[in-house]
């Protein structure tokens, strides 16, 4: 059976046909990480993708099944074989340090793509702290960057983007195939209200993601006629919150909303939650605690938690068939939340660099090409539904999904189409 990622390939592909031999050639796609190098067939051109994921510690559950998502759609198109037989690679680095995402080691990743010619394109980061250590890096070398999972929204909008962007102000190389925190968290507040929750105690972790998806949730909340009854910031590294949850146990909450990921404190958040006598307070989050690390560390007082995704429900999308199934079969195991979202950011950013080939005359193509291909990415065909991006860089298909953590597993609930 042909792939979605090969059919919107060849369909973009179609008119040049001819002008381009293919080899019968099958290649295999080697992925490089920090302590090897890529290999590729003698005498092969290589074009490298780059991958930078979280894929140790903590934040490994979610990092590793979307750093396979990635890597999956680049062997694919290896073994279809490139245009004048260029070789793809994936490229992958781990951005955590001592078991957390790390926006300094994202940037010294960030920085070994850009200084090897043969990466042509990025994939990551996950977290949105990451993203705002690596796009300035990116902007300036003029290499396109799609995450699968960085939702938060200063990242493309406003000063903060701006701030980002300075070398190159009118050029954007950032891109994202997830909805944004302003949205999720929106969503999140509507979502408690739904639910009948009146009173919120909120905490995030205070870094870019937790806390700006934490602020929208805050006034999102409010304006929905709910009480805010106080809004904590956690310390980096701190791992005992019975002060914070004595506080916060003492307003009488029927909901306490987290901003930020398990790494950084939303697990044990929740299970000592228990000993602060809040068991029965219902526990609210986005897509930092979306991992089956979560659930690891919350233990039994993760079932009943409710989260949401900036993704959608693969198993509910008749599109996102065949990736599941060819997913299972690579890796022998089930997709992440944002499998499927790594999987069409490379498949973009593969189809911008096929067209850029064959553009080119069948030559390396150069950085600037991929690019401007990669930004006009309209209607692009994929697992999760057609994929184009608005001037900021923001996906035009975007998908939140809620989802309630029973027996140790996140069952579906919502799926929501945020489109405006």
């Amino acid at each position: 059976m042909q792939t979605i990622a090969a059919t919107s390939r060849l369909a973009a592909l179609a008119a040049l046909v001819g002008l381009v031999g293919c080899s019968g050639t099958t290649t295999t796609t080697t992925s490089q990480s920090s302590s090897g190098s890529a290999s590729a067939v003698a005498g092969a051109t290589v074009i490298k993708i780059g991958i930078d994921m979280p894929v140790s510690g903590a934040d490994a559950s979610t990092g590793i099944p979307t750093r396979n998502g990635a890597v999956q759609a680049i062997e694919e198109a290896d073994r279809k074989g490139a245009p004048a037989g260029f070789t793809f690679v994936a490229y992958d680095l781990d951005d955590a340090v001592q078991g957390v995402h790390d926006p300094a080691q994202g940037a010294q990743n960030t920085r070994a793509f850009v200084s090897d010619d043969a990466v042509l394109a990025m994939i990551g980061p996950f977290n949105s702290s990451v993203a705002r250590a690596e796009i300035p890096i990116t902007n300036d070398a003029g290499l396109a960057q799609i995450s699968a999972s960085a939702t938060n929204p200063g990242l493309t909008k406003g000063p903060d983007a701006a701030s980002l962007r300075t070398s190159h102000p009118d050029v954007n190389s950032f891109f994202r195939v997830c909805t944004t925190d302003d949205r999720q968290g929106a969503a999140g507040a509507q979502f408690a209200r739904k639910l009948g929750l009146k009173k919120a105690f909120i905490v995030d972790d205070n870094e870019t993601y937790g806390k700006g998806l934490a602020d929208v949730f805050d006034a999102q909340f409010r304006s929905l006629g709910g009480t805010v009854l106080g809004h904590e910031h956690l310390t980096k590294g701190q791992t005992d919150y019975k002060a914070l949850l004595t506080k916060a146990n003492a307003l009488g909450p029927d909901v306490i909303f987290y901003g930020g990921t398990t790494a950084t404190g939303g697990g044990l958040l929740r299970k000592q939650m228990r000993d602060a006598g809040m068991a029965a307070t219902a526990y609210l989050g986005g897509d930092g605690i979306s991992d089956a690390e979560f659930e690891t560390v919350a233990g039994d007082a993760a079932n009943g938690v409710y989260y949401t995704v900036a993704a959608p429900e693969t198993s509910k999308l008749p599109s996102a068939a065949g990736f599941v199934a060819a997913y299972k079969k690579r890796w022998s195991t089930d997709v992440g939340p944002y499998s499927a979202n790594a999987y069409a950011a490379a498949n973009i950013e593969i189809a911008a660099i096929e067209k850029a080939i064959v553009a080119g005359g069948a030559k390396t193509p150069a950085r600037a090409d991929v690019l401007k291909n990669v930004a006009a990415t309209n209607g692009f065909p994929s697992p999760i539904g057609p994929i184009g991006f608005d001037k900021n860089g923001d996906t035009t298909n975007p998908i939140l999904t809620v989802y309630k953590i029973a027996n140790g597993k996140g069952v579906f609930v919502d799926q929501i189409n945020l489109k405006s």
